[in-house]
């Protein structure tokens, strides 16, 4: 008696354990996180936080589609401040964040996956300024607003412009018309499309100082072979006009 229920409770054990396994993902998806960046990466209701489905935007309807293509499973969440998302792609293995630019003091710190989309810089003013500038160094004289933690307040930083920065980027659009700041440190599209939604606009550039191009970021422990495959999804969405199509429905 006791020899059988050994036995019952052995083979109970097997089937629970396959049972277990078979329902185990063949592999650990990747986390991948991002901020409101609009019109790249936006939560749909607005707030600093969401998850999935509550994100929308030029670059998470290109990861989506990329990740599927290549046939990589992940989990998505939009998260504030950018300083802290940056932080965990940096140091935890199996992180990303998307869109960063890709600068030569950040090459060596990730992996990564692009271009995903274009970022010029801009210096936006009111639209009655008298500002005129023909390159950055003429700026030096101005009061200039932009967002922490972004690689353009990081550029200009370290070009001795002094940036006044804020937590979120739109909010540079409101410091500008109240005359607390000059001139607004921003991307373009991602400038225009942010002032929009705060009931901003008639701003002009007054000078485009940059092109960057942004890109997933990875965390340097992802395996080559996952970045290869996703570059190659990726690769084929630019090829197939696909990425055309994503970002004519938002621009």
């Amino acid at each position: 008696m006791f020899k059988q229920l050994l036995l019952a409770l052995a083979s109970t054990s097997i089937l629970l354990t396959g049972s277990a396994r078979a329902e185990e993902p063949s592999g650990t998806a990747l986390v991948l996180l991002t901020e409101n960046f609009p019109p790249y990466n936006m939560a749909k209701n607005g707030k600093n936080f969401a998850k999935e489905d509550n994100i929308e935007g030029i670059a998470v309807d290109i990861v989506r589609e990329t990740f599927k293509r290549a046939g990589i499973s992940y989990n998505l969440t939009l998260r504030f401040p950018w300083e802290r998302i940056y932080k965990l792609a940096l140091e935890k293995p199996g992180y990303g964040v998307f869109v960063m630019a890709r600068l030569p003091d950040r090459e060596a710190l990730f992996k990564w996956v692009g271009p995903i989309g274009p970022d010029d810089w801009v210096l936006l003013a009111k639209a009655d300024s008298k500002i005129q500038l023909a390159d950055l160094e003429h700026a030096r004289r101005y009061k200039i607003g932009a967002y922490k933690g972004d690689a353009i307040a990081e550029t200009l930083e370290k070009q001795g412009l002094n940036p006044v920065v804020v937590l979120r980027d739109q909010d540079n659009a409101q410091k500008l018309l109240d005359g607390q700041i000059d001139l607004w440190a921003t991307g373009d599209p991602a400038g225009r499309y942010l002032a929009r939604q705060v009931g901003v606009t008639g701003l002009k550039t007054v000078l485009r100082f940059n092109s960057a191009q942004l890109y997933l970021a990875l965390n340097k422990q992802v395996p080559d072979e996952v970045v290869t495959k996703l570059q190659a999804a990726l690769d084929q969405l630019r090829r197939d006009g696909h990425i055309d199509e994503i970002m004519a429905r938002y621009l």
